[in-house]
């Protein structure tokens, strides 16, 4: 067994990896770009070493300098983990090159399944089933327009080299072609280097089902059942189960036989994921290979009781798999949730910030690699900590979430507890859109396909709530308690009434407006001093008694009327971010006695939503538009954002070109309404 091992990766994986390396006794060495310089990553392993600038094509994508760091280290072999270099082949043949071992499969078996179109064509001379479509070299636009229309619309656009949802577009109609084929080429481009596309008739309804598969340097090869992964947004996925809900048995063997049999097809060494596109009648088609580790990975460990880091730095190492197949059994289930930066009320639009406070589910240590048979309820697998940052130079995960139950229902109940539990401060995240999708009926009856988010959009994406009083009480209360603990006065003043900031009135009580406001709406709560306690009423509701019962840091119990309520009070600024009965409530305090200073207007400038590069400019000086329209296409985080007119007008000016970086906010054009 190794050593010492380099970690070629970042973030949570990288902390996963790590966490197995010392249950083993594996030293470990970090590489971090000078964006990372305090990440958590780099904290955990035994050494780190300095790689590169924030950019991940001058850091984490340097294969010839993580390589100069394995052999200055003394490390023996290189972890991978997933995304940046786990499914490069030429890595990993100069891994080999430099005598040091690749903790993934040969740089055969990737070249054969890297490129979509080349394992589809393997696939068919293996008998897999295939999903009607082009995947050949030719790549003339022309030529792949009358091969989209042969094969009749809805029609899936893909990145050959691709994955992750990158690269992807579903076309309606003919018409729509053009325009998305050379969407879909610069993304393709820009995240893999190749804008290679493949097309595909476009399912109706299917469920994603993806097969892990395990196979070692002895010729042994077996499958830990399947995930399925069908709750998608942008084709990226959002929740991951295990095993598939309403799989037979003999469904369930005929799609691990064939997993294994494609990995054997390629010489398959180590960790792989066969995925499969499956019509709800239960035909299935092979849809690609992932080379490596996969996100979702935790879920087949929780219902098999296995560590696949373990195993796969066992198999790197020349030895056997851990268990064959007639040792393999399923226990229970388990949901994966991912938790996202990001603000899905504004098309999952990433976002950029600080983590001011991250508060979690109480998690139950998962035994890896262990004989227990009933895993941990609650793990996470993150890869930030409370004050780190999340930028734009990465994806902006935040954390896996995982849950597992003694079957689905308990694991569902599981999983809506602990969303309810996570609190984050600083960022707009994902939390509250994964607790509805848990908790709505689609889900939790498991009523899967890829569309699941689309055709329950209404009640996944519902119009704003108005805070309850209960929320507004809970501000309340803790801005009182902040203001009481500041002003108190002490020493020789400690007994002046005239000097406490309790209300304390001769001959009457004192009432004040505490004026509140969300995103949506603005809260006018009124509250009258009294000797233990306070009158409060919120806008035009009568009066109730509030009292404060305890406290506990940020933590409050308070009485309002009759009702008791729990919740924790966050003050960041003037905002009061209150987190109550399994909801977030951002309540913005507007100080009287602050001096509010003017913001200028932009003036019909439409501004970045986050710091990128301009990849089109579609309107030129003087243009007329229609709302809507789409004026400026930008990437960030590896995704294309289109800037559309917000109503009719003019193009006044254009402020950047392609190939612009800009900052969030920058202006990007000046726009007139007509």
């Amino acid at each position: 067994m190794f050593t010492k091992i380099l970690i070629a990766n970042r973030g949570e994986i990288a902390c996963r990896v790590a966490a197995t390396a010392r249950r083993m006794g594996i030293k470990t060495v970090a590489v971090y770009s000078e964006a990372d310089a305090n990440a958590k990553h780099v904290a955990v392993c035994d050494e780190a070493v300095l790689i590169g600038p924030a950019a991940a094509k001058e850091s984490y994508l340097c294969g010839d300098k993580i390589i100069a760091v394995a052999k200055a280290t003394g490390a023996q072999a290189i972890h991978p983990g997933y995304g940046f270099l786990s499914e490069n082949a030429e890595f990993a043949d100069a891994c080999a090159a430099a005598g040091l071992v690749f903790i993934g499969p040969p740089a055969s078996a990737m070249r054969a399944m890297g490129s979509k179109s080349a394992a589809k064509q393997l696939m068919e001379k293996a008998n897999v089933p295939l999903v009607p479509g082009y995947h050949g070299e030719q790549q003339d636009a022309d030529f792949l327009h009358t091969q989209a229309d042969k094969i009749g619309y809805p029609v899936l656009l893909k990145a050959s080299a691709g994955g992750g949802g990158k690269g992807m577009r579903v076309i309606e109609n003919s018409a729509q072609f053009k325009d998305a084929l050379a969407s879909c080429k610069r993304e393709a481009i820009s995240s893999f280097g190749d804008d290679k596309v493949l097309a595909e008739k476009y399912l109706q309804r299917p469920r994603h089902i993806e097969i892990q598969v395990f196979a070692d340097t002895l010729g042994n090869c077996i499958y830990l059942f399947e995930r399925d992964c069908s709750v998608q947004r942008r084709h990226q996925k959002v929740l991951e189960e295990a095993p598939a809900p309403d799989m037979p048995a003999e469904r369930r063997a005929a799609m691990g036989e064939a997993a294994v049999a494609a990995a054997r097809a390629v010489g398959y060494v180590g960790a792989g994921t066969v995925e499969f596109i499956a019509n709800q009648d239960g035909t299935f088609y092979f849809m690609e290979m992932n080379t490596r580790l996969q996100v979702e990975h935790p879920v087949t460990e929780m219902i098999t009781g296995t560590d696949l880091v373990e195993w796969q730095l066992r198999v790197a190492a020349g030895e056997p798999l851990p268990k064959q197949q007639h040792e393999l059994a399923i226990n229970g289930h388990a949901i994966e949730a991912r938790i996202y930066a990001e603000n899905p009320d504004k098309g999952f639009l990433p976002s950029i910030g600080t983590l001011r406070h991250l508060g979690t589910p109480n998690a139950v240590a998962f035994e890896l690699g262990g004989d227990a048979t009933v895993p941990g309820a609650v793990r996470i697998d993150s890869g930030v900590r409370e004050g780190d940052a999340i930028s734009p130079f990465y994806d902006p995960m935040i954390a896996k979430l995982i849950v597992w139950g003694a079957d689905r229902k308990q694991a569902l109940a599981r999983m809506a507890q602990a969303l309810a539990q996570y609190q984050i401060v600083g960022l707009a995240t994902n939390i509250a859109f994964l607790k509805r999708l848990v908790e709505g009926q689609a889900f939790s009856t498991a009523d899967l396909d890829t569309g699941l988010i689309e055709r329950n959009h209404d009640t996944l994406f519902p119009a704003a709530q108005l805070a309850p009083a209960s929320a507004l009480a809970l501000a309340a209360v803790a801005l009182l308690a902040d203001e009481s603990r500041i002003a108190a006065p002490s020493g020789a003043n400690a007994a002046d009434p005239w000097s406490h900031t309790t209300g304390w009135r001769m001959n009457q009580s004192y009432a004040r407006k505490l004026a509140f406001a969300d995103e949506h709406t603005a809260y006018d709560t009124f509250v009258t001093y009294r000797a233990e306690d306070w009158l409060f009423s919120a806008s035009s509701a009568a009066p109730q008694a509030l009292s404060l019962a305890t406290r506990n840091g940020n933590d409050y119990s308070i009485k309002l009327g009759d009702q008791a309520t729990h919740g924790t009070v966050l003050r960041d600024g003037d905002t009061f971010h209150v987190f109550a009965n399994g909801a977030h409530y951002q309540l913005a305090w507007n100080d009287p006695m602050a001096h509010a200073g003017e913001t200028e207007s932009e003036g019909g400038r439409l501004t970045a939503p986050m710091p990128g590069k301009v990849v089109a400019v579609l309107a030129t000086k003087g243009q007329e538009v229609k709302k809507g329209e789409p004026l400026v296409i930008m990437e960030a985080m590896k995704m294309e954002h289109t800037i559309a007119a917000p109503h009719d007008g003019v193009v006044d000016d254009i402020l950047y070109g392609v190939g612009d970086q800009v900052v969030d906010g920058a202006p990007l054009l000046a726009f007139k309404t007509a």
